[in-house]
């Protein structure tokens, strides 16, 4: 954890030029897939989850986190994939989210957590319009790191404000459908 509380206040970040962006690698389902690591708050090993009735299946359920409730969102099961099966190796990473103009902590269950990695503002680019088999607005572009590629993701994006809200709101009862 040290080394994303460095990372956060890593200085450059706010400039951008032509340093290099940290961002922790994991794995889901054998690919590796980064975010950045200044929306990580902790990483914490996967715990039980309390099911909340009605909402989309990628929403697994919330957690307890210091008092706190917190959705817990399944990437597998949001990337149109099986739901993640759960070993020792599985972690809950919480990230900070913008959800319609508010933070909120949002936990990511991934396969294992792999590295922090630096990649320049140079060896990342735009997401190619074929051969993803995701979203694409999920994704901020394809990282080049030794030779390799990592699948960055737009955490806004995959946990965007509408899609909770109408997950909340069919959560509601007797929530219409418009």
């Amino acid at each position: 954890m040290q080394g994303i509380e460095q990372a956060r206040s890593a200085p450059g970040e706010a400039s951008r030029g032509a340093e290099a962006s940290q961002y922790l690698a994991f794995l889901l389902d054998r690919e590796t897939f980064a975010i950045r690591i200044l929306v990580i708050r902790e990483i914490i090993e996967h715990r039980s989850l309390t099911a909340v009735p009605m909402m989309p299946p990628w929403i697994a359920g919330v957690i307890n986190l210091r008092g706190a409730a917190v959705p817990v969102v399944d990437l597998s099961v949001r990337f149109g994939r099986p739901a993640t099966q759960v070993t020792k190796r599985t972690c809950i990473v919480i990230v900070e989210v913008d959800l319609g103009g508010q933070r909120q902590n949002v936990g990511l269950v991934v396969d294992s957590v792999q590295a922090v990695l630096e990649i320049a503002p140079r060896d990342i680019e735009p997401v190619p319009p074929f051969g993803v088999k995701l979203n694409t607005e999920f994704l901020g572009g394809v990282g080049k790191v030794d030779g390799k590629f990592v699948i960055l993701l737009n955490v806004d994006r995959v946990v965007a404000a509408e899609d909770l809200a109408a997950a909340a709101g069919a959560a509601t009862p007797g929530a219409a459908a418009s």
